[in-house]
């Protein structure tokens, strides 16, 4: 109907403008003023146009151009005005429907928010939403919730990302399973940045020390809510816990094919080595160390003093062998050993993941101790910790055992020092400024294969 409406506006505008014609040709060909007329209207449009000129150039919006301006618009920066960006990881459940998905979108852009990256995870009723987002430095994580929450969005969690999120997600994965093929003692590590911040506990299938073994789990494994069950490369059970939000089935098969990929490649760790020379000059090779070292591990102990196995496993000294299959597994920590140039093993170094602590442990026999071997073992597992991204390492201990707490404190790192019923445990933070660069180097002095 409208468009009938245009028509019949213009076709009155052409009549009105030929009428006007008829009439201006008439007054200036037959009036005894045309030709006066003529002039006086020429010279009201140039006056007009003159007036137009002046105005624009005295009340445009562009300021006038410089001789070094090119016109170009600058560039507006995420910290102009706002301050400096921040980002977000956040999670959001939606039903799943159309539109929800662009509700939420839209919620963040009022608030001037960029997606960087998003993954959906399906459930049975719904969907999951993670989105990676850099929003204003003033924002805060309640205005973000607030704003998902009236556009849909159900228990919303929501913490600080930082720059190593932005990495998309499939290269991620693939970064890890490369990680964990070189490596077996990546497993846990490798599933802790898969999944966030969670707690990773790996029980064998026989326990040491009469422990009751623990629960069969299913080949395909169990989720339960925030606890997923994963059956362990070895036989045992890897239980990964994260009270604070529930897994999905995405990232539960995503957890399932990383320890799958573990269990097909078998037991293995890097093969480099270091030789390293003492202060007396006797020159001793520094390696990766796993269960293949058993037998060389349990004739060291055999050379050892009741007292040296004793500040080591704080308990009877017949037991200590039956640790040490659990101690030299790649599944469980990583494991150093000093070996002399004859072959035998006179030095034991164990970085072992508790749940979401690391413990540090350290043997060193006799007489070989108070060489700088025990310092030179500890300075590496902490370096170790440091690149796995450890926030802190403890050791346990007695305060009897001077050699260890001499080694905690040349490692220059804030300690916390605690006495838990006759036992001394202490405590290094790792997020002191420069700590991978006072670990490095060593007693070093050449290198026969790179790890």
């Amino acid at each position: 109907m409208h468009h009938w409406r245009r028509d019949v506006v213009e076709l009155a505008a052409l009549f009105t403008a030929v009428a006007v014609a008829d009439a201006v040709a008439n007054l200036v060909g037959h009036g005894p003023d045309g030709p006066a007329l003529l002039v006086i209207s020429a010279l009201v449009l140039a006056a007009t146009a003159g007036f137009h000129v002046w105005w624009a150039r005295r009340s445009g919006h562009a300021p006038p151009l410089r001789e070094t301006d090119t016109g170009a618009r600058p560039a507006v920066s995420a910290t102009d005005q706002a301050g400096p960006a921040t980002l977000w990881r956040l999670r959001t459940t939606v039903r799943d429907r159309p539109g929800s998905l662009a509700a939420l979108c839209t919620a963040l852009a009022g608030h001037r928010v960029d997606i960087l990256s998003l993954q959906t995870h399906p459930l049975a009723d719904g969907t999951v939403d993670e989105f990676l987002l850099r929003g204003p430095g003033e924002l805060t994580a309640g205005e973000i919730t607030r704003a998902l929450a009236l556009a849909g969005g159900t228990d919303t969690w929501i913490e600080r990302a930082d720059a190593h999120d932005l990495v998309d997600a499939p290269t991620r994965v693939l970064g890890l399973a490369t990680r964990t093929a070189l490596d077996a003692a990546e497993l846990p590590l490798a599933l802790r940045q898969l999944l966030g911040r969670c707690t990773i506990r790996s029980l064998p299938a026989h326990p040491v020390g009469g422990a009751r073994s623990p629960e069969a789990v299913p080949v395909e494994g169990a989720l339960e809510d925030t606890v997923m069950r994963l059956r362990a490369p070895e036989g045992g059970v890897i239980t990964v816990e994260r009270p604070y939000l529930p897994f999905t089935p995405t990232e539960f098969a995503r957890a399932r094919a990383l320890v799958e990929l573990d269990a097909r490649l078998g037991p293995r760790i890097p093969h480099g080595q270091d030789v390293l020379t003492l202060p007396e000059g006797n020159a001793i090779t520094v390696r990766r160390a796993d269960t293949g070292d058993l037998a060389a591990a349990k004739a060291m102990h055999e050379r050892c003093s009741a007292r040296t196995l004793g500040l080591r496993y704080h308990g009877p000294v017949g037991d200590a062998d039956r640790y040490l299959n659990h101690l030299l597994s790649p599944r469980f920590g990583r494991t150093l050993a000093v070996q002399t140039a004859s072959g035998s093993v006179v030095g034991l170094g164990h970085l072992l993941w508790d749940g979401d602590e690391t413990e540090v442990a350290l043997l060193v026999e006799d007489e070989w101790q108070r060489r700088g071997i025990g310092g030179e073992l500890l300075s590496r597992l902490v370096g170790m910790a440091v690149e796995a991204g450890c926030e802190s390492v403890y050791a346990v201990t007695q305060a009897s055992n001077t050699g260890m707490v001499a080694a905690m404190r040349a490692l220059g790192l804030p300690l916390d020092y605690q006495i838990e019923e006759g036992t001394l445990v202490i405590t290094a933070r790792l997020d002191a400024v420069g700590v991978a660069g006072r670990l490095s180097g060593g007693g070093e002095k050449g290198r026969t294969e790179a790890p």
